[in-house]
């Protein structure tokens, strides 16, 4: 059918698209009823496609592709209908499909601007840069007047990291602009800021000098302008109007490290004493500077470290700033200044006890008893920083017989409990804190965090629910909010208490939400080439590309890869944590258990389709709340624990989450030895190879990677015969680089003799030490029991759950028994080695 209309049909399409571009959506449909009525146009292509546009923007998602079908299948020439299935096929986030939409569209209409808009924005969503620059261009010759033409297309360059054709187009734009001397113009500053980012990036740092001078008078950002001079002039070595400038910067954020430490290196400073004599400089123009007071603290020594000392935690004390353990933190890398640190404190409370003063020989008389206060609590930080966990507890438990009343007291004494690796009395004190403050967020978000912990999901999701919306359950709220360290906390201790289709859903929910902070920023592309904000979009673009590295999705994608492991090393026991427990089980037949389990899962979707059935029945029409709810529900229901835990290849899932880790984790070990383990299953001898070796490069001597290694050579010793010619050729020519040519038995003594002072290397040395000699399993015990490395209190609890698993063979009670009192005596409060009640 022919795309015209005669003109009165025709003003009534342009009535839609006018209703379409205002979200009139109603208005739009009675204009195209008016036009598909008529006999003549029932079927015109576009009106079709403009309706089922407009369908689509109210939700109505099914019948929308119906309307953009049929009209792209009558008028299949119209770039209209092309480019609004393309439209269509965006809003669902189907980017490849909505770019063939558009380049279709384009072969009709090949200079039509908004097309060309919305394939550009679609290529920068997808990181296709070469198509994003031709598209550009194509966009700047169709409308060279335009500003958004000329910066899209330098953009593509510098995307693409050709920056002297960026700098030309840039160049090129600029001279089309005046120039205001009345006025600042921000957007002509950002601009100007953004072509000497460009040249900094080049290494062109002369220009990148010249360009700020040249035009100093019209940059708006004289932070970023301060900045920039001061970098170029330290990378250039002229260091004394670096130095000028970032004096001028301290004096705007004198509690900038980064400014601090660039006048060190202006200066030339190298002793301990010319540093202290610039901090004494800085200190006296900014007295209100906290980076001045404690930068001397790191550089000094002997009688002078003292000294800075006592002055600044009198100071400090006497104020009661309840952050300053965190601002001392770092002298804990010096063992003699925390010595220090500890004689002071402990001279400071004796003579607050005795004589409510810092000093008895002298000093500011008469402290409030407050000072004493924070001393014990700083003190009882500085033991629990040490590992004195009992030492600690004393202290807090003076200061809080001192004020009942202080929240921070309790916080800090569940905290001593927590890393004294006693979880429940850790929680019940969190919980203790919370009910003596319960309109303090943090402290209940704490709090949730400490239950979840110690497993208790019921009380966590409660408390979690007192600064949620109310009316809505909390669980969805979080997700709606993507508050993921809640997420990725539940997951874990849904995993624990062996719930994993449940922790599978969270880690999901995790996992979509870093896909929506990808998907959002389709919305800056535009905004941002408009309205000149470039060095941010540059700086969105980059974390966009890398958001994945975050340590919540690391978090959540490992813990799911653990889980479809599982799934996949024991596919009945997740058949049976989907449908239940059967009554009976142990006496029937295979067969007569998958009749029973093909009525339950049958039932399930029953009930399910009822389910549904009963939710719309009940819905009620109209109003904004109940259209908010059924966002709610379509959101809940996004992924289904039951679903999730039925998973028909559960590897193809745990690849899913392993690729972006791979991408975007690759300096971290665990994404190799995680790719290493899922390729074992599958059987993929190279892929393990490769995991194995990117594993070595970054550290040889890991203990998991000492397993898996020995694993490897295992299985390739069972499967070298039956494995295909170039594989077996590349595994032989790698593998001695992996374990020095040695057999596997010499190879793990050559293990166990290297680290035979480290517990956490000891367990995976005695556990394929079993694996090698099944027979000699006391032996295997013994190197775990008798290793004198018991420091941490994690690798002491680990080992203990290596014996009570019996990956080391039958550990005799007594053998047990004494290892749990020995580490009894080194951690009195950790429960995992509290001694048996006897009755």
């Amino acid at each position: 059918m022919s795309s015209k209309l005669p003109q009165k049909e025709s003003g009534i399409f342009k009535k839609i698209v006018r209703c379409y571009e205002c979200k009139q959506y109603k208005n739009g449909l009675k204009f195209a009823k008016q036009i598909l009525s008529n006999h003549k146009f029932s079927e015109h292509g576009e009106t079709l496609a403009m309706k089922g546009l407009i369908l689509n923007c109210m939700g109505r998602k099914e019948e929308a592709y119906e309307h953009v079908r049929r009209g792209l299948k009558n008028d299949i020439k119209s770039h209209v209908c092309w480019h609004v299935y393309g439209l269509v096929q965006r809003s669902d986030k189907k980017y490849e499909e909505a770019t063939k939409c558009y380049r279709n569209a384009l072969k009709w209409d090949k200079e039509n601007v908004q097309i060309l808009k919305d394939l550009s924005l679609l290529q920068i969503q997808m990181r296709d840069l070469e198509g994003f620059r031709d598209t550009r261009y194509q966009l700047l010759k169709s409308r060279p007047a335009q500003r958004g033409s000329w910066i899209g297309y330098a953009l593509s360059y510098h995307l693409l990291e050709d920056y002297e054709m960026a700098l030309k187009v840039m160049a090129e734009y600029r001279k089309t602009q005046t120039i205001s001397t009345q006025q600042p113009d921000y957007e002509f500053s950002e601009m100007i800021l953004y072509e000497v980012q460009l040249m900094q990036e080049a290494g062109r740092t002369e220009n990148a000098l010249c360009h700020l001078n040249e035009f100093y008078m019209q940059i708006c950002d004289l932070l970023a302008l301060n900045e920039a001079r001061a970098e170029i002039f330290f990378e250039k070595g002229m260091l004394r109007e670096s130095e000028k400038l970032y004096r001028i910067l301290v004096r705007r954020n004198s509690n900038c490290y980064h400014y601090f430490n660039r006048l060190e290196q202006c200066l030339g400073l190298e002793t301990s004493e010319e540093k202290l004599k610039l901090y004494e400089e800085l200190r006296a123009e900014h007295p209100y500077s906290k980076v001045a007071r404690v930068l001397p603290l790191m550089v000094a020594t002997d009688d002078v470290f003292t000294s800075y000392l006592e002055s600044y935690l009198q100071s400090e004390l006497h104020k009661g700033v309840p952050s300053l353990f965190i601002a001392i933190k770092g002298l804990y890398k010096d063992p003699q200044k925390v010595r220090c640190l500890e004689s002071v404190l402990n001279g400071y409370r004796d003579s607050l006890r005795s004589c409510q003063c810092f000093s008895p020989s002298g000093g500011r008389p008469g402290e409030p008893p407050s000072t004493y206060l924070w001393t014990l609590f700083l003190l009882s930080q500085h033991h629990n920083q040490l590992g004195c966990h009992s030492l600690a507890l004393e202290l807090i438990n003076e200061a809080i017989d001192h004020t009942p009343t202080d929240v921070l007291l309790y916080m800090h004494k569940a905290k001593i409990y927590k890393c004294a690796g006693d979880f429940q009395e850790a929680s019940v004190w969190m919980e203790e804190t919370r009910s003596m403050d319960t309109a303090d967020r943090f402290v209940n978000c704490k709090c949730v965090k400490y239950q979840l912990r110690v497993n208790d999901v019921d009380m966590a999701i409660t408390n979690a629910g007192m600064f949620t919306r109310e009316g809505l359950p909390p669980l969805q709220t979080m997700d709606m909010m993507q508050c993921m360290w809640f997420q990725t906390e539940l997951g874990m201790a849904y995993h624990r208490l062996g719930r994993l289709g449940e922790a599978l859903q969270k880690f999901h929910e995790v996992d979509k939400h870093f896909s929506d902070m990808i998907e959002d920023q389709f919305d800056f592309h535009n905004y941002c080439m408009r309205k000149m904000t470039l060095r941010a979009y540059i700086s969105v673009l980059k974390l966009e590309d890398t958001v994945r590295s975050h340590r919540f999705y690391f978090i959540a994608a490992k813990n799911a890869i653990e889980i479809y492991l599982h799934l996949h090393a024991n596919p009945a026991a997740a058949k049976a944590s989907l449908n239940g427990p059967i009554e009976g089980e142990d006496e029937m037949s295979a067969a007569e258990r998958k009749k029973i389990q093909r009525k339950q899962r049958k039932a399930q979707l029953k009930a399910q389709a009822k389910a549904q059935e009963d939710k719309k029945e009940n819905r009620p029409h109209g109003g904004g709340k109940q259209e908010e709810e059924k966002k709610v529900e379509e959101k809940e229901s996004k992924f289904n624990a039951k679903d999730l835990l039925a998973a028909e290849k559960p590897l193809d899932e745990a690849i899913k989450f392993l690729v972006p880790l791979q991408q975007l984790a690759r300096n971290r070990i665990e994404t190799h030895i995680l790719a290493y383990r899922i390729h074992s299953h599958r059987r993929k001898f190279l892929l393990m190879l490769q995991a194995l070796k990117r594993a070595s490069a970054l550290d040889p001597d890991h203990p998991e990677l000492h397993t898996h290694t020995l694993d490897f050579l295992l299985a390739v010793e069972s499967s070298l015969d039956g494995l295909p010619e170039a594989v077996k050729q590349v595994v032989l020519e790698t593998l001695p680089s992996l374990t020095s040519s040695l057999t596997p038995s010499e190879f793990n003594k050559q293990f166990i003799r290297k680290h035979s002072d480290s517990l956490e290397h000891l367990i995976a040395g005695a556990q394929v030490f079993f694996r090698l000699h099944p027979e000699m399993s006391r032996e295997a015990i013994d190197f775990v029991t008798k290793c004198s490395d018991r420091k941490s209190l994690e690798m002491c609890t680990q080992a203990l759950h290596t014996l009570e698993s019996g990956s080391l063979g039958e550990c005799p009670g007594s053998v047990m028994d004494d290892y749990k009192k020995e580490c009894h005596k080194l951690f009195p409060l950790a429960t995992a080695f509290r001694p048996s009640a006897t009755g």
